[in-house]
């Protein structure tokens, strides 16, 4: 897989508009946390503040070590006004105490450096450990002391209930370690990838915390300080905040980092269907089945092992055409619904090799179900 490698560089322009917020399996560092907020320490500390604006700081005073400001440069040639430079920033997250970090693959896509700015100021070149365009998710690697690495500490996503509040921080605009908060305002949202050729980004987590450039790669955390997004993008015709918030849940963060780091790439399975039109069959008793026909499938793959069927081409006058008659419509993977190629790729971008799903088929004025075993 293709390295980058960054030289330092310390960039003071931003360019980047949005934020993702992930999480990874990294071990909890319990002796960098502060006490809790109701302990009577904590309390007598701040014993003039609101017990809300206490929560508010403590998660902080929490996490705010664990937030880096990334800083990028790209270079080209442009005829006529010669070499220019580039910069953009996004934010990051510490992973563990050997360096590693977490961010959106857009932050650093094809730059030609990128520095690692930590909380005490000291910055660090950085190298691509692993990327992940699907998800937008990548992990970079600095070289630096075990004392000045706070990991974050990881909550689960899959609890969260709309109405939560949650904190973002982030480097928006280069003003690092900014706190924001809100609420938890939808989830299981979905949205294209910047990454990954307009395949969409499932199960996100809307939330209404003011997210600006810069803030991509940052932490969504919860009233305990538990990460539990990554900020990747926020809805927004003038390319600042306007409520509407987008980050990756911790629970794509935990399955996606451990490969990055130990690979440096996402293994899934593949199913072995190469090409699906979006069509409506029409039934003779007036009914109608939503789904996608099979147009290609890959030789000696997964699905033409199983005995899925695609079209086939014929020749008619010299000419070859798309014989779509016997292909095989699938109206379901793992009884969900395939009524778009995205529903059907978001199922199966969740597998890896060896998994078996279930496709729900019509074939032949019948509905059949046909398991796939993923290669």
């Amino acid at each position: 897989m293709k390295r980058y490698y960054f030289p330092s560089l310390i960039v003071l322009l931003l360019a980047l508009p949005v934020t993702i917020l992930l999480t990874a399996q990294v071990p909890e560092t319990a002796s960098t946390l502060p006490a809790p907020d109701d302990s009577p320490l904590f309390i007598e500390r701040y014993a003039e503040l609101h017990p809300s604006e206490r929560v508010s700081v403590q998660v902080y005073e929490r996490c705010n070590r664990s937030v880096v400001n990334i800083d990028t440069q790209k270079t080209y040639n442009v005829f006529f006004f010669g070499q220019i430079d580039e910069p953009g920033a996004g934010s990051g997250i510490v992973l563990d105490k050997e360096g590693h970090i977490l961010t959106n693959l857009h932050v650093i896509a094809n730059v030609d450096a990128a520095t690692v700015t930590l909380f005490n100021g000291e910055s660090y070149p950085a190298t691509l450990v692993g990327e992940d365009q699907i998800t937008d998710l990548a992990v970079i690697h600095i070289q630096a002391p075990p004392e000045v690495l706070f990991p974050i500490t990881f909550g689960d996503s899959s609890r969260l209930l709309v109405g939560q509040h949650i904190f973002a921080i982030g480097n928006p605009f280069g003003l690092e370690r900014t706190l924001t908060g809100g609420l938890i305002s939808s989830l299981n949202r979905s949205m294209p990838s910047r990454t990954a050729g307009g395949r969409s980004i499932r199960g996100l987590i809307q939330t209404d915390a003011a997210i600006n450039p810069g803030n991509s790669g940052g932490a969504l955390l919860d009233t305990q300080g538990r990460l539990i997004g990554i900020n990747t993008a926020i809805a927004s015709r003038s390319g600042g905040s306007h409520g509407v918030g987008f980050a990756i849940p911790s629970k794509t963060i935990l399955r996606i980092v451990p490969q990055l780091i130990q690979n440096g790439e996402v293994s899934r399975g593949e199913i072995g269907i190469r090409e699906v039109r979006e069509v409506i069959r029409e039934l003779p008793d007036g009914g109608r089945l939503p789904g996608l026909l099979i147009l290609e499938l890959a030789e000696e793959g997964a699905a033409a092992r199983e005995g899925l069927r695609g079209s086939r081409l014929v020749r008619e006058r010299g000419l070859l055409r798309r014989d779509v008659s016997t292909a095989d419509l699938i109206l379901a993977v793992e009884g969900i619904p395939t009524r778009k190629a995205d529903d059907f790729t978001a199922v199966i971008d969740e597998k890896v090799p060896e998994d078996r799903v279930v496709l729900d088929v019509f074939r032949e004025g019948r509905i059949i179900k046909v398991p796939v075993t993923l290669q």
